[in-house]
């Protein structure tokens, strides 16, 4: 059973995550103000082994100052916990922002309930993925990845990376001066269902290099390969 914790602020939205999930066979915690959940996540433990929440669920519509201040402030003290996003407004603009601010994934209003379970599903899957045993360090110059620790280490330094970017870097470093076209990246790391969006992977590719590259406008790890896709080195 998995820990899911659901911040939406609609009472009907909010009662059909919560019947939908615990239908999946989850424990879920829910709330309905920003700023109560923000001061119970700061109270917590955030060490993977230690953190009590599998997922997390939120309503973007929520936040008053800034709609993605907890996702923010999770990633910011290394939390790899995988974070849906959920968005009345659905544009691509809101897309973009929750994806730089480390979302894993983005879902508008209204959407189908089985559309959801497939998302809650795939992350879930995959953020246990990221913490099955693995015995192989991956190394290319002075970045290191550990993948039983899901840790990162650019020079020298920890790097803490989402569950996505973790698995995009993996799938470069493990193939060095490979070209990956843009719908390969896409199978390697994103869920079978989802729908590939071109923008959707130039977030993910930024967002990396300003984890990994010195100068992120300059980068010398993760190079676009103009018409095709991009290569690691």
């Amino acid at each position: 059973m998995k820990q899911v914790f659901v911040l939406e602020a609609e009472n009907s939205i909010r009662e059909m995550l919560d019947t939908a999930l615990k239908a999946e066979g989850h424990g879920i915690i829910t709330a309905s103000d920003s700023h109560v959940a923000l001061t119970l996540l700061k109270s917590l433990d955030l060490n993977q082994k230690k953190f009590p929440f599998d997922l997390m669920i939120c309503d973007c519509m929520l936040f008053q100052v800034d709609e993605l201040e907890m996702c923010r402030w999770l990633r910011d003290q290394g939390s790899l916990v995988p974070i849906l996003i959920l968005s009345a407004s659905g544009s691509e603009a809101d897309c973009i922002r929750a994806l730089e601010a480390g979302a894993d994934d983005f879902l508008a209003k209204p959407f189908n309930t089985q559309e959801f379970l497939i998302r809650c599903r795939a992350l879930l899957r995959r953020h246990s993925l990221n913490f099955l045993p693995h015995s192989k360090v991956l190394q290319f110059k002075d970045i290191l990845v550990y993948p039983q620790q899901h840790r990162v280490l650019v020079r020298g330094k920890e790097a803490y990376l989402s569950p996505k970017l973790f698995r995009l870097l993996e799938v470069f470093i493990s193939n060095p001066h490979r070209v990956w076209s843009r719908q390969e990246l896409f199978d390697q790391v994103w869920e079978p269902n989802f729908i590939p969006d071109t923008k959707t992977l130039d977030v993910h590719i930024r967002w990396l290099r300003e984890k990994i590259e010195l100068s992120p406008n300059r980068p010398k790890y993760v190079i676009t390969v103009p018409r095709i896709g991009y290569r690691f080195g």
